[in-house]
């Protein structure tokens, strides 16, 4: 609403940053209802604040940007569709068990251009979490996704996906199910199709529950986004015995952007605002979209012959030289 103050929810190591924004928002209200102008010292504390979210995002820890990736505000899939993708025409059910609302799919047009969009939803407050099951897809899921991928094959629709799970639901009805089979199936799906496809991780980019739909010609990252094979808790559990050494864990596993271009598992990160993609989420939305638009018109330029051929060798180079 207009005259609102934005305040964030922050997270432990903004703590000083928290204490200093709250400050500025006690002195903006105290000048709206007193008629006093303190803009003068609202500005400095502005600056100073600014200053401090600089120091502290040019420096995140791999546990931090984890945390950062995790943050409840960040945008998920449905606010990129409402901007990006506002025609979807969603496409339901996997025609062998049922729907899976962690996983949602349909066909939308994209500058022009029609596209088959795939992406896992985490939900924004408890009933939708619940519903959506916080992004953690069933084998109904990935069934759906493996379905809606080869619709789009056999139409010449390039696929564009935005991952953001913690990992496929570990339950015992998903392993009685097939989860395992139902994950490999869709991998196997993305590295024989013949339209192009563009994956973007856009907060967790957890285990096989995520490459099930970033088996990409071309897979970027939101600047702040982990994409690993394991969550750091998972990781620290196997090999410390202890959740306690999550923030090891996260170090080793090298799942940062910045760790992942350089290992070239990923093509390219996308740039969040100055404090993480949840304090300006549209310009976050529209940065992907930018970066979706130049990486289409790429592919096309290029007249790949063949890009299922480009995809598995991109896949099988992953590693080389290292």
């Amino acid at each position: 609403m207009d005259g609102d103050i934005f305040m964030p929810i922050f997270l432990d190591f903004e703590k000083p940053i928290a204490e200093l924004e709250e400050k500025i928002a006690e002195l903006q209200q105290l000048s709206g209802n007193n008629g006093v102008s303190i803009a003068d010292e609202v500005r400095k504390l502005q600056l100073k604040a600014e200053k401090m979210l600089k120091q502290t995002y040019g420096k995140l820890t791999a546990w931090q940007k984890t945390q950062v990736a995790r943050h409840p505000e960040r945008p998920h899939l449905k606010d990129y569709c409402k901007i990006l993708f506002p025609d979807l025409l969603p496409l339901a059910g996997d025609r062998y068990f049922g729907e899976d609302q962690a996983i949602i799919g349909g066909v939308s047009t994209f500058h022009e251009r029609s596209v088959m969009i795939i992406g896992h939803e985490k939900g924004s407050d408890t009933s939708s979490r619940m519903r959506h099951n916080f992004g953690m897809a069933l084998p109904e899921g990935y069934r759906k996704a493996r379905r809606l991928m080869e619709m789009a094959d056999r139409f010449g629709l390039p696929i564009i996906t935005l991952v953001d799970t913690p990992g496929a639901y570990p339950g015992v009805e998903a392993e009685a199910r097939g989860q395992a089979e139902a994950i490999a199936k869709s991998i196997e799906t993305c590295l024989r199709l013949r339209v192009p496809i563009i994956s973007v991780v856009i907060g967790e980019g957890g285990s096989g529950g995520a490459i099930a739909l970033a088996s990409a010609n071309k897979v970027f990252m939101l600047e702040n986004a982990i994409y690993s094979v394991i969550s750091p808790e998972g990781c620290a559990s196997i090999l410390w015995r202890s959740a306690n050494y999550s923030k090891e864990a996260a170090e080793a596993l090298k799942l940062t952007a910045d760790d992942l271009l350089q290992l070239r598992v990923i093509d390219g990160i996308i740039p969040e605002p100055l404090g993480g993609a949840h304090r300006q989420p549209e310009q976050t939305i529209q940065s992907v979209g930018q970066m979706l638009q130049k990486t289409l018109d790429e592919l096309y330029a290029k007249s790949l012959s063949n890009y299922q051929e480009h995809r598995q060798k991109k896949f099988l180079a992953i590693g080389h030289g290292f």
